[in-house]
C-alpha cells in the first residue's frame, strides 16, 4: 500500500439525537453554538452513517469494531473482552471476561442503583481489591476497576464457557441467576452465581461502603456481571491496512478495543472518560500522535453520559465543548490530514438509551469537495454528497480519501 495522507477518527459517543421536546423539536447539535464543528462542516464532505446497519441499535464495542473496519458480525465476542482489555486484563485461550457494574441491592438482593450512586475511582479500586483472587473451587476469579462504577471480570480455569446468561438484571429488578445457554457452560453459570453472592458478603461491610453510608452515598456492595465473552481473534490494524494507529480513550471498553485491535492506547491523566474529561488534553494527544502514527481514533465520551442522564441542557454544553477541542484541532492538525468528525451511535436524551438512528458524518480533507452543507448535525449533514453509508464503510473511504488505497483492477 503506498504512502498517503495520514488520519484522524474523532467519535463523539452518543452525540446523535432525536428532536427534544423541551427543544422545540430540535436536537441538543441543532441548538448548540459550534462555529468550529459546522467549519469543518462547511469545508468538508457530509452525510450520515447507520453505524451497524439501518434501525440496528449499536452498543459502543460493536460500533467501534465497525468504524475500525471489522465486521463486528464475524468478530465481535461479547463486550467482556473488551472490557477487561481495557484495564489491562489480557486473557489466554479458555479465559471468559465480563463487564461488571458496581451495584446497590436490598436485604432481597433488589438492585435500587445500578451505578451505585455513580460510585468511581478510588472507592472502587479498594472494592475491586477486596474481590480480585477469588477462588471459586478450580476457578480464578480476576477484577480490576473500570471507568466510573465499572469493572471487568475475568474467569480463569479449565472447562469454562461464555455461553452464559448475565446476572446483571439491566434494571431496578431483583438480580438475576446465571443460566447457562449450553449444556457444557452450566459449571461457568454456577462459578458466575457464586461469584455474586459472594461479592455481596465481601462488599456489604467493606469499609468504603460504611463510610459511603455515613455520607449518605449508595453502597457498591455487589458486583454485577454482564456481556461475557471469550477474547476474539482480530487481524491487527497494522497488518490489515498497512498504517500504525493509536487510540486516544478515556473510557476502558474503548481503550480495550483499541488493545485488542492492535492499536497503541494513549494514557492521559486528563482523559476520565466522563462529563469531567479534559477535551482539550485528549485533543492534544491526538495531535501529537499524528506526528508518529498514521491512523488515531480519538472518542469523548461526554455527550453519551448527557444523554442516559435524560439531560438535554447538559448535552448541548458537551458539545459545545466538543466545539472548543474541534478548534484545537482545526488549528493543530497536520497539512494534508484526513480529519472523520462521527459518532459511534445515537443517544437521544428523552430514551436514555441508544436506538438505530443514523448519525451525522462529516470528512474534511483540504483537497475535499466541499458539498454546501453549513451546519454539523443530524438533519444538514443528510443533505451530503457522501450519502448514507454503514460503519464498515468508513475506513475504505477515509484510506482512498488518504491516497492509500490499492486499485481494483488493471
Amino acid at each position: 500500500m503506498d504512502d498517503g495522507k495520514k488520519i484522524l477518527v474523532i467519535i463523539m459517543d452518543g452525540l446523535g439525537d432525536r428532536a427534544v421536546r423541551s427543544l422545540g423539536y430540535r436536537t441538543p447539535l441543532q441548538c448548540a453554538n459550534k462555529p468550529n464543528l459546522d467549519w469543518f462542516a462547511v469545508n468538508g464532505t457530509s452525510g450520515i452513517m447507520d453505524v451497524i446497519s439501518p434501525g440496528v441499535r449499536p452498543g459502543s464495542d460493536t460500533s467501534h469494531l465497525a468504524l475500525l473496519g471489522y465486521d463486528p458480525y464475524q468478530v465481535y465476542t461479547g463486550r467482556g473482552p473488551f472490557e477487561a482489555a481495557g484495564v489491562g486484563l489480557v486473557g489466554k485461550a479458555g479465559d471468559v471476561a465480563f463487564r461488571c457494574n458496581f451495584a446497590t441491592v436490598d436485604d432481597g438482593m433488589n438492585v435500587i442503583d445500578r451505578r451505585a450512586g455513580r460510585i468511581k475511582e478510588p472507592d472502587t479500586t479498594e472494592l475491586a481489591k477486596a474481590l480480585d483472587g477469588m477462588r471459586l473451587g478450580d476457578i480464578t476469579a480476576v477484577v480490576k476497576e473500570a471507568t466510573e462504577h465499572r469493572a471487568a471480570l475475568m474467569l480463569q480455569g479449565s472447562g469454562l464457557s461464555p455461553y452464559v446468561s448475565d446476572a446483571d438484571p439491566h434494571a431496578l429488578a431483583t438480580v438475576s441467576r446465571s443460566e447457562p445457554l449450553r449444556p457444557n457452560a452450566a459449571a461457568t453459570a454456577e462459578a458466575v452465581n457464586e461469584f455474586v453472592h459472594r461479592s455481596y458478603e465481601v462488599l456489604k461491610d467493606h469499609p468504603v461502603n460504611r463510610r459511603r453510608i455515613a455520607e449518605g452515598k449508595q453502597p457498591a456492595n455487589i458486583l454485577l456481571p454482564r456481556g461475557a465473552g471469550v477474547f476474539p481473534d482480530i487481524q491487527p490494524f497494522e497488518s490489515k491496512y498497512g498504517m500504525s494507529a493509536s487510540g486516544v480513550a478515556g473510557v476502558s471498553l474503548i481503550r480495550g478495543i483499541c488493545r485488542v485491535c492492535g492499536l497503541e492506547v494513549i494514557e492521559d491523566a486528563g482523559c476520565t472518560g466522563g462529563t469531567d474529561t479534559d477535551m482539550n488534553a485528549k485533543a492534544c494527544a491526538a495531535l501529537r500522535e499524528l506526528e508518529r502514527k498514521d491512523f488515531v481514533l480519538m472518542n469523548v465520551k461526554a455527550t453519551d453520559i448527557n444523554s442516559h442522564d435524560g439531560d438535554p441542557r447538559s448535552k448541548i454544553e458537551s458539545i459545545e465543548r466538543l466545539d472548543a477541542m474541534a478548534k484545537a484541532i482545526r488549528e493543530g492538525i497536520p497539512s494534508g490530514t484526513v480529519v472523520a468528525l462521527a459518532a459511534d451511535h445515537c443517544t437521544p436524551v428523552e430514551k436514555g438509551d441508544h436506538s438505530g438512528d443514523p448519525v451525522p458524518l462529516t470528512i474534511y480533507v483540504e483537497n475535499g469537495i466541499k458539498d454546501g452543507v453549513a451546519s454539523y448535525d443530524e438533519v444538514s449533514c443528510a443533505r451530503g454528497a457522501l450519502g448514507r453509508i454503514r460503519g464498515v464503510d468508513l475506513m475504505p473511504i477515509l484510506i482512498d480519501k488518504a491516497d492509500r488505497s490499492e486499485k481494483f483492477g488493471a
